[in-house]
Parts: C-alpha cells; sequence; structure tokens
C-alpha cells in the first residue's frame, strides 16, 4: 500500500485535480490512500473570514461568496452536467453550515479556538468530497473516508496532539476492510474522542499524510507539491538551487524544520519509527525523481546537504552580573515561556553564565518580555539582571548534513562567507551532533546570505558577480561589450558569472534583477526610468546582492562623493574617475579604510595608465617590502598624443580637436592639456607609494597661456588655442633645435611632485614612446639604477575598459 498527499497547489483547480487523477490512475499498487488539502488559497481565505467575522466586520460575507464560487466553478469545470445536481446540493448545503458558523462568530463578536477549527476544517472536508465524486465519475474504484472519524487527537496543554493508539486502529480496521482500490481522504482536519472537529495546524495535511502511513505501515509516503523535491536552498531565492535526489530523515527534518516549506517538520515523525521512505514529487512534472527520504542515505558523503531559514524571527537575552554561578537561572527562563506556552526554536548561552539568548517567532515576542519580565522582576530591581532585550526583523539560517561533524572548518567557511559579504551575525548555534550550524541575521540578508552560502557550499566555486554600472559613454560602451563577448570565458575558465544588474548614464537608467541582457542594453537603457544617482545607490542597497560591484566609468564629481556609501555597504567600487582618489588625502584614507573595514575592494587601476598595471605593480613592490626612491612617468596619453602628432605642418588646435574625437582627452580637454589630469596620477601613485600629498602640493609648469587655463568651456578653450597658436610652435621649433622631443612629464621624488613639459633628448626611455602610450620608471631600493619600465597604451576607450575589466576579475578572485 501507498499513501499519496496532494498539496494545495496540486489541487488548486479543476485542471491540477486533473494531472492528480491521471497520477493516482496510473498507480500499479493494490491500494492507495489519497490524502488531499483544501483548494489552494481557501484556507487562507476560511481564516481571514473567521477573523473578520469575529470583529463583527461584515466584509466576510464577500470572502465567503468568493468560496462558494471557486468551489462551485471547480465542480461544473469538473463533473458532467448530469452528474453535477447532486454533488452542486451536498456543496451547497456544507457551505450553509459554514456561514451559520461565520454569522455566530459575528454576532458574539469572538471566534473561539473550537468555532475557528470547525469553520477552517471546511476547506479540505469540500476538497476531498469534489476531488472523490470526480474520480468515481471517472471510473476510479474509489472512497470517500472523513477523516475526522479516523484521526483522533487529545488536548494537552492548550495545545492539539493525535492520539495514536486509538487512530492507528481505527485507520487499521477502516483500511483492511474495505474493498475498494483507492481511499480518499481529508488532510489537516481530525476529530477529539467526543467528535468535535480539530485540526493538526498549518501543513496538516502532510501529518495526515503520515500519520496513516505509519499506522498502515505503508511501503511509500509520496508527497505531491509544485516543486520536483527538497531543494540545496529555496528556489525563489536562489536560482542555482538543485534538488537533492537523495536524504536521510534528520536532514529532512533539520531542512523542514528550519523552514523548507515542501514538507512540514512533524510529517516525518510517524514513518521514522517504521522505516518508511518518503518521496517527494512535482505534480506538474511527474516523470521527475524528485527527492526520496529514508534512513541515513548520504550520497557520496556529502557534508553540506542544504541551506535553509525560517523568517520573522525575534531574539529575547536576559543577562546580568547576578546570573552567574547561580543555579536554577536557566531553568526559570525556559520554564516562563512554557508556561506562556512559547516555542523556542534557537538558544544560545555564553559559557561566563553571563546570559542566554533565546530565538523565538516574533509573534510571541510581546508576550515573552513581559512574561520574563514580571518573573525576575525581583532581580531586575536588585540590579542582578538586567531588564529582557529584544531584538526583531530577524532570520534565522541553518547548513545542514549528516556528515558536517567529520569535516573540519565548515563553521568557519560559513561565517567567513557570511562576513565578505556583510551580513551581520547575531547569535550562533551548533547542537552536538553537528548536523546543523545556525546563525541568526537581519531579515533583509536573507537572500544575500542563502545566495552566498550556496555559491559557496554547492556551485563548484563558480563566483557570480553583481555589477552597476553608472557612465556608458565611450568607456563604458566599451567596458559592457567586453563584459557581454566574455561572458561564456569567464564562467568556463575563471568560474566567475558576471552579470549587469544596473546601468546608468545622466539621462535614464534601468534595473533587471535577473541580468540585463547587454546585446541590447543600449536601448533597453533609452526606455529606462530618469537618471537619480541617490535612487541608484538606493536600489543597490535595497537589492542588497552579494559580491555587488559598482562600477563608476563617469569624470563626476558628484558621482565620486557617492564611494563611502557604497563601501560601507561592502558594495565594492571599481572607477577610471580620478577625482575620489586625487581628493583631499583624508577623503582618500576614510575610502581606503572602509573598504578595508567592509571587506568591500575599492579598485582603481585605470587611474593611472588606462589599463596598464601600473598601480597594481606599485601595490605589490611596496606589499613585499620595497621602497619607491623615485618616480619618472609620462602619464598623460592624451598628451603624448597630442606631440607625437603637433609639428611644422600642422596646427595645435587641429591635434588636439582630433585627441578629443578619437576619445583619448577628457570631455573637457582643458582637463589634458591644463596639467590637472597628470597632477591627479601622480599624486596617485605618490599615495599609492605611501605618502601624504595633497594636489597643491604639486608644481605645475603648465605650457598653456594663461588666457586658455581662464576659459570655462570647450568652444572658447579651442578659440584660445587658434589664437596663440605661434606660442605652441615656438615650442617645438625649440625642442627640434635641441634635437630633442616634447613630453608632458611627471615626477616624484623626495616627498615632493612636479609636472610640465619638456624637452627629451636621444637615448632617453621617454624619447621614443609612440603614439598615446605611457611610460612609467619605478626606482626603489631594489630597482636604484636600472628603474622597472611600464610601458604601453595608456589611453583609449578599448584599453580604459579593458582595465575596469580587469579590477572586476580581480575582486572576483579575492
Amino acid at each position: 500500500m501507498k499513501v499519496l498527499k496532494f498539496g494545495g497547489t496540486s489541487v488548486a483547480n479543476a485542471q491540477n485535480i486533473t494531472l492528480v487523477k491521471n497520477i493516482v490512475s496510473s498507480s500499479d499498487n493494490d491500494k492507495n490512500i489519497v490524502v488531499v488539502s483544501a483548494l489552494g488559497g481557501i484556507t487562507d481565505l476560511l481564516l481571514k473570514a473567521a477573523e473578520l467575522a469575529a470583529l463583527q466586520d461584515d466584509t466576510y460575507k464577500s470572502l465567503l461568496k468568493d468560496i462558494e464560487d471557486r468551489h462551485l466553478q471547480t465542480i461544473k469545470e469538473l463533473i458532467p452536467i448530469a452528474s453535477q445536481s447532486r454533488i452542486l446540493s451536498k456543496v451547497k448545503s456544507e457551505l450553509n453550515a459554514l456561514e451559520t458558523l461565520l454569522e455566530g462568530a459575528f454576532l458574539i463578536g469572538e471566534s473561539t479556538p473550537k468555532l475557528s477549527d470547525k469553520i477552517v476544517s471546511y476547506g479540505e472536508l469540500l476538497s476531498s468530497y469534489i476531488i472523490a465524486e470526480f474520480f468515481k465519475e471517472q471510473g476510479l474504484d474509489i472512497v470517500h473516508k472523513d477523516s475526522r472519524e479516523l484521526i483522533k487527537t487529545n488536548t494537552v496543554n492548550g495545545k492539539t496532539v493525535v492520539n495514536f493508539k486509538l487512530t492507528n486502529a481505527l485507520c487499521q480496521d477502516f483500511i483492511s476492510a474495505t474493498p475498494h482500490k483507492i481511499i480518499v481522504m481529508a488532510g489537516f482536519i481530525a476529530s477529539s474522542e467526543n467528535g468535535d472537529s480539530t485540526t493538526l495546524g498549518r501543513g496538516g495535511s502532510d501529518y495526515t499524510a503520515a500519520i496513516v502511513a505509519a499506522a498502515i505501515n505503508a511501503e511509500l509516503l509520496e508527497i505531491w507539491t509544485d516543486v520536483s523535491g527538497m531543494y540545496t536552498a529555496n528556489p525563489k531565492l536562489v536560482k542555482q538551487a538543485k534538488a537533492i535526489p537523495h536524504i536521510s530523515y534528520e536532514e529532512a527534518m533539520e531542512l523542514s524544520h528550519f523552514g523548507a516549506k515542501v514538507l512540514y517538520p512533524p510529517t516525518i515523525q510517524p514513518v521514522l519509527a517504521k522505516g518508511i521512505s518518503i518521496q517527494i514529487k512535482n505534480t506538474f512534472d511527474p516523470g521527475n525523481q524528485g527527492t526520496i527520504i529514508t534512513k541515513n542515505r548520504n550520497e557520496k558523503g556529502k557534508t553540506v546537504r542544504g541551506i535553509t531559514h525560517v523568517e520573522h524571527i525575534a531574539l529575547l537575552s536576559l543577562e546580568g552580573p547576578g546570573m552567574v554561578g547561580i543555579p536554577g537561572i536557566s531553568k526559570r527562563f525556559f520554564e516562563v515561556l512554557f508556561l506562556s506556552n512559547i516555542s523556542v526554536v534557537l538558544i544560545t548561552q555564553a559559557s561566563s553564565e553571563h546570559s542566554i539568548c533565546v530565538g523565538i517567532s516574533e509573534a510571541d515576542v510581546v508576550e515573552a518580555e513581559q512574561a520574563v519580565n514580571e518573573a525576575f522582576e525581583y532581580e531586575m530591581s536588585s540590579g542582578k539582571i538586567n531588564p529582557v532585550v529584544v531584538e526583531k526583523n530577524l532570520a534565522i539560517i541553518a547548513l545542514v548534513g549528516d556528515n558536517m561533524k567529520s569535516h573540519q572548518g565548515l563553521s568557519g567557511k560559513m561565517f567567513s562567507t557570511l562576513g565578505k559579504n556583510n551580513v551581520n551575525i547575531r547569535a550562533i548555534a551548533q547542537g552536538a551532533s553537528e548536523r546543523n550550524i545556525s546563525a541568526v541575521i537581519n531579515k533583509e540578508d536573507v537572500k544575500k546570505a542563502l545566495n552566498a552560502l550556496h555559491e559557496e557550499f554547492f556551485e563548484e566555486n563558480i563566483k557570480q558577480l553583481n555589477l552597476f554600472v553608472m557612465g556608458v559613454g565611450n568607456v563604458g560602451g566599451k567596458f559592457l561589450n567586453q563584459i557581454s563577448q566574455q561572458k561564456k570565458y569567464l564562467k568556463d575558465n575563471l568560474k566567475l558569472n558576471v552579470r549587469v544588474i544596473g546601468i546608468s548614464n545622466s539621462r535614464t537608467m534601468i534595473f533587471d534583477e535577473d541580468g540585463i541582457a547587454l546585446k541590447n542594453w543600449g536601448s533597453l537603457l533609452a526606455e529606462g526610468e530618469k537618471a537619480d544617482k541617490s535612487k541608484f545607490y538606493e536600489t543597490v542597497n535595497t537589492l542588497n546582492y552579494r559580491n555587488s560591484i559598482f562600477v563608476d566609468n563617469t569624470a563626476s564629481a558628484a558621482v565620486s562623493n557617492t564611494y563611502g556609501s557604497y563601501l560601507g555597504n561592502s558594495i565594492s567600487v571599481v572607477t577610471c574617475n580620478k577625482i575620489a582618489c586625487s581628493s583631499d588625502y583624508a577623503n582618500y584614507m576614510e575610502l581606503k579604510q572602509l573598504a578595508r573595514e567592509y571587506n568591500a575592494p575599492f579598485l582603481f587601476e585605470t587611474n593611472v595608465g588606462a589599463g596598464l598595471p601600473i598601480i597594481d605593480t606599485l601595490k605589490h613592490l611596496i606589499a613585499s617590502g620595497d621602497k619607491i626612491q623615485k618616480i619618472q612617468a609620462v602619464l598623460s596619453g592624451s598628451l603624448n598624443f597630442v606631440f607625437n602628432n603637433f609639428n611644422d605642418k600642422t596646427t595645435f588646435f587641429d591635434v588636439v580637436k582630433q585627441a578629443q574625437e578619437e576619445g583619448y582627452t577628457e570631455p573637457d580637454p582643458k582637463i589634458d592639456l591644463s596639467g590637472i589630469d597628470v597632477m591627479r596620477k601622480i599624486l596617485i601613485l605618490a599615495r599609492e607609494s605611501g605618502n601624504q600629498l595633497e594636489i597643491d602640493d604639486i608644481l605645475n609648469d603648465s605650457f598653456l597661456p594663461q588666457e586658455s587655463l581662464d576659459t570655462t568651456n570647450n568652444d572658447d578653450f579651442f578659440a584660445s588655442l587658434k589664437k596663440h597658436e605661434s606660442s605652441f610652435q615656438a615650442l617645438y621649433q625649440k625642442a627640434v633645435a635641441n634635437d630633442s622631443k616634447l613630453k608632458y612629464v611627471a615626477q616624484f621624488e623626495a616627498g615632493k611632485a612636479s609636472v610640465g613639459l619638456q624637452q627629451i633628448p636621444k637615448g632617453h626611455d621617454f624619447y621614443n614612446l609612440e603614439g598615446s602610450d605611457n611610460i612609467v620608471l619605478f626606482y626603489t631600493e631594489r630597482y636604484p639604477n636600472q628603474p622597472m619600465i611600464i610601458k604601453g597604451a595608456g589611453a583609449g576607450a578599448d584599453v580604459t575598459a579593458s582595465g575596469i575589466f580587469a579590477d572586476i576579475i580581480r575582486i572576483g578572485n579575492f
């Protein structure tokens, strides 16, 4: 014999009930017991209607009408017209009785537990009757049995508990005596020994099925639902979650207790002692194997089998010096909660005995706080124990697995993963069996925590990076195209799954939690909402994704001012914007400190030399103990391009205009030509070398006329270049006369920095620098005479984008 239980989604409507019929009729067992829940959503409607009626709110009648319509419509879709009259009459009669009960609650203005049980039982009573009649119409050999005649309960300490001795005898007698191949029963409902309707709690249909399976020693209990088994994590929150093919009773109990809603926690208890297997299957994909639950089955000795969570948790903490060494404090504390009928889901106590902390349902926290404060009123008034501390808006996450106890370092791995993603842990609990490691966290961090842990323990070391990109002009556009082109390579070879979740330019912005389709990001962005830097940040923070990276491809000071907010929320920052790192030294250091404190990398390789690994190399020199003695560099690809192309056959204006049009300069070319851009770069290198320096400390020997420096827009600036062409030609002719080339050089030595145009003679490392290339000479204690040289393309959208890309990969490899 086999017991099949079908949940509310499986019997939500006529179409789904037809699928259930196909599953039941295809079984080749001699006898099947089919346990069904209420039609999907009906139990909630019944509870709400009872609540409204008790409040004397006559809108309960509209809910009753919805309940009636759902059932009558289901009958009309399932049952042939010729057979409908009898069934409709029976259902309407039951609905009339339900209406009478609700009217009673409305008239007296309250709903007792006994009345509530009777009202809510109608969901399963009606669904089981309708389904049984449908099966009969389809020619199945069935009998419909009222579960209240078989499942008997007692009341113990105000709670309904099953009388197993009586229930087992009734189930065995009826099922063995019935000649029918299929028995249809209602889940969830039972009755007391004197015949009053009772219920087995939310999720009680699973429990009903398990009770019956254990009573008749069934060969298998099948739980049919809307997912294909128990998953490594909640698939609604973790898209990479996978079904677990085989799991032990103990692991399943832990997972279900800590929120795996596919299985009601008490379900396993009746079948556990009998060794009856449980199979979780999908009504909408019956061919899928699902999950089989048996005794001590952990395939391939896997450590963590699942990650789960419980929401709506509150922490209750009792502490004080008067608790230390005093026996009986714990007993009194837990006795108070027991007498208040409050269930404790997590316990942790300091070894100093100075504090006890428990996790309870948030719904019980007011009553618990009051009860504990009253119980310890004397100790609190004398200062021996502090008033109880309550923390709300929490959740519990848990790692579960039978073999976790034999695997070292799992706790450290779990907490390290959470810490890296700025998930604050409020309490920790681990049983002696080490089958479960639990942590209490803020509820808004649940999704991030589950995904981070699932990635760490189940996803074959594939790390997901979630990018939020601001600025998609020349550089930003190239960057997005590179990400799109290399996405598969990154996943296959570097085990990095890179998704762009948000994009913004100065006009519009878009977000897609599943990742923006990069092949048409431009058209999607054009249709986005109005751009707003503050809202962009708030959205990134609210989404709260693990491994989040803010990518700034702008030259905006306003955008650079937001870095601290991102870093302070453990959101990494990658930027080609030089403003932040060349701002006040205090701000630069604060950003570096935030990055360290919140484990959020702050990378800006492209601030100097575009895609060249200049800053990264400098960091490695410093980290290895080397010391910088002198830096000489040509750091402006745009200025190098300009002076490599400027001669007596061209005009300075034309060359600068060409540089701007080809993307070698900033949108405002004066930033490059005035030397401010190079000043920022040498300042950043000096700071990264360990020196405290401000931008005003740098000597700038500008070659631009004062009139050009004083302009406030590009048109005036270019006009001034035309006006002073003769002065630029004079600079060129002087260099030619000295057999030299013009290069804009930055230098740092002995704590002092300078930038300016220099005549570079033949034989110098800078002389043959081509196009827009950059070059840096690092003179250090280890390289005192022959410097370390880094040379290559130092400007251009492609190489700058590739430098940003490289920083993203660095974060992925952290």
